[in-house]
């Protein structure tokens, strides 16, 4: 009898410790996606474009395509990656993440430029089909186009939880950054799919509604949702230039160069005694995080000839062979 209650006692301790690594991982991963906020709003602004243009019933299928998709590329080959530079190649993690963070300084400063008419942005270009006579190879190609801007995205995210983790066992590390691509990518597409049927939502109040109140919130909900997305749009694009911005002036801390981190922090230190107390912390954040930010947009002002002369046509010469290998087939 002492010999089983020694079990039951051993049983129960592994239980805390299982426990307690579950609860470390999972509050690891919501720390380390909270470092990837920009990549994460972004996501969620661009996708639901991927569906516009299909009937109601066929966008959440979609939607699920590309969230396999997601899952599928940081699972299967992000995750692995980021854990082979971890285990042998630590020293590549921090410009790895200075080039993301450069990558969202463009895009971001990109979509600024665009609306000023500075940039073509990801408008049209020569060559590209627009139009399939096949809804079917359509919805293929769109999931298949927005799978491949996710990995982009994804690159981003998990390579920015990846330094956020702190150094651990490899197990540790690997649950972490699973847990890490599992929950972006629900909270992500989850949102996505909220978004892309609200409009359907509000239309079904409006139009059948029983009482005047649900039909009057109805229609204030389809005449939301356009700007609701343009508002969304803004702050992804913000949130890239913060959290792109923020990324460089650390790299550029670790390889030495403090100028540019230093005077940001006094500036931010300044400011913040400019005001009461209490709002000390919060004001000198968000000088801090709009000063990132405002470094990130001249970053990727400078960036945008870089990537249009060269990224983008190597991009758009790939989608184009992978767009005639798909019509083919």
């Amino acid at each position: 009898m002492s010999g089983l209650i020694a079990l039951f006692d051993d049983v129960a301790a592994i239980a805390k410790v299982a426990a307690a690594s579950i609860d470390d991982v999972i509050g690891q991963a919501a720390k380390a996606g909270s470092k990837a906020a920009g990549a994460v709003i972004d996501d969620a602004a661009v996708s639901p474009k991927y569906v516009q243009g299909f009937a109601a019933h066929r966008e959440l299928p979609i939607i699920w395509k590309i969230t396999k998709g997601s899952l599928r590329n940081k699972l299967l080959y992000l995750l692995p990656a980021g854990l082979a530079l971890s285990a042998f190649a630590p020293g590549a993690i921090s410009p790895l993440l200075m080039l993301g963070g450069a990558y969202l300084c463009f895009e971001g400063a990109e979509k600024v430029a665009y609306v000023l008419g500075l940039s073509h942005g990801h408008a049209e270009f020569p060559g590209q089909k627009t139009t399939l006579e096949d809804p079917a190879r359509l919805e293929e190609q769109k999931a298949a186009g927005a799978i491949k801007t996710d990995f982009i995205l994804s690159a981003e995210i998990m390579t920015i939880a990846l330094a956020a983790i702190p150094t651990s066992n490899f197990w540790m590390e690997a649950a972490t950054l699973a847990a890490v691509a599992v929950m972006i990518t629900v909270v992500v597409y989850g949102a996505v799919a909220v978004i892309v049927k609200m409009d359907d939502l509000g239309l079904a109040m409006a139009n059948r509604g029983r009482l005047a109140i649900s039909r009057a919130m109805g229609r204030g909900l389809v005449r939301a949702m356009p700007g609701f997305l343009k508002t969304l749009t803004v702050i992804g694009t913000a949130a890239m230039l913060w959290v792109g911005g923020s990324i460089i002036i650390h790299g550029m801390q670790e390889l030495g160069l403090n100028e540019p981190g230093h005077l940001i922090h006094d500036l931010a230190a300044k400011v913040g005694h400019l005001v009461p107390a209490q709002f000390q912390g919060v004001t000198e954040w968000f000088t801090k995080a709009a000063m990132d930010g405002v470094f990130g947009l001249i970053l990727g002002l400078a960036l945008i000839p870089v990537g249009e002369k060269l990224v983008t046509p190597l991009w758009r010469k790939l989608f184009q062979r992978d767009a005639k290998a798909n019509n083919g087939h």
